[in-house]
């Protein structure tokens, strides 16, 4: 007998995934968002200060107008606000109870990949070309890089449910693989700037922006740590 969608406990619509996907996806959403209205912004006036220009390393203007900033010839938070938004109507679709054929899986696949190897051609850009970070830029890399995990994982575990039972733990390993991968991100980030920041302490200013911002990114790191936990623990949506 088929159960009706409305009697399926809320929490156990969709799996974690699906809080994954929505949690993520509206994060990713927000920051794109405040980008494209950002860059608007500075499109009308070439001597606008976005509000996440806080000093020459964290610098959103740097990064804004540098041709990375538009890669396919359009603003790159454009790409971001049509991508996130299919996210999160995805992540909302699955706590509803909807049941996504294997096609869209397998698109979803291919989006997410696409997308973290453009964020990672992004974040050698920001490194080691234009030298500078973006704060809403790094959510952004924070989110598509867990997004990219847990539906690895899903398709992962998807495919391998006639398999042995010790390949299908493996998707039980995301969660670590994602943190160990955002931790070399992190990492990255520290020792390319960490000659302006120790010029800082050396030079007496107050370190206050520099812990702020590592700060932030560590609750980003655990933001992410909490979405993989939910889907080891629920499994594939």
């Amino acid at each position: 007998m088929t159960v009706p969608a409305d009697a399926i406990p809320f929490r156990r619509r969709g799996g974690g995934l699906a809080w994954v996907l929505t949690s993520a996806g509206m994060l990713g959403l927000l920051a794109a968002a405040t980008l494209l209205v950002e860059k608007i912004a500075l499109l009308r006036d070439s001597t606008y200060v976005p509000s996440c220009s806080i000093n020459p390393v964290l610098s959103c203007g740097s990064v804004m107008t540098s041709p990375q900033a538009e890669a396919f010839g359009v603003p790159n938070p454009l790409l971001g606000v049509v991508g996130f938004t299919v996210v999160t109507t995805t992540g909302v679709a699955l706590l509803a109870g909807a049941r996504l054929p294997r096609w869209f899986w397998l698109g979803l696949q291919i989006g997410v990949t696409a997308g973290v190897g453009f964020v990672h051609w992004l974040i050698a850009q920001s490194l080691y070309v234009i030298g500078a970070l973006c704060p809403y830029c790094i959510l952004v890399w924070v989110v598509t890089i867990t997004l990219f995990v847990g539906v690895t994982a899903r398709n992962l575990a998807a495919g391998l449910r006639t398999r042995s039972a010790a390949l299908r733990h493996l998707p039980r390993w995301a969660p670590t693989v994602g943190l160990g991968w955002l931790a070399v991100i992190a990492a990255l980030i520290g020792v390319r700037f960490w000659d302006y920041w120790s010029l800082q302490l050396r030079a007496g200013h107050s370190p206050l922006v520099w812990l702020a911002a590592g700060a932030g990114l560590y609750v980003l790191i655990l933001a992410a740590a909490v979405m993989q936990s939910r889907f080891a623990r629920s499994g594939p949506g």
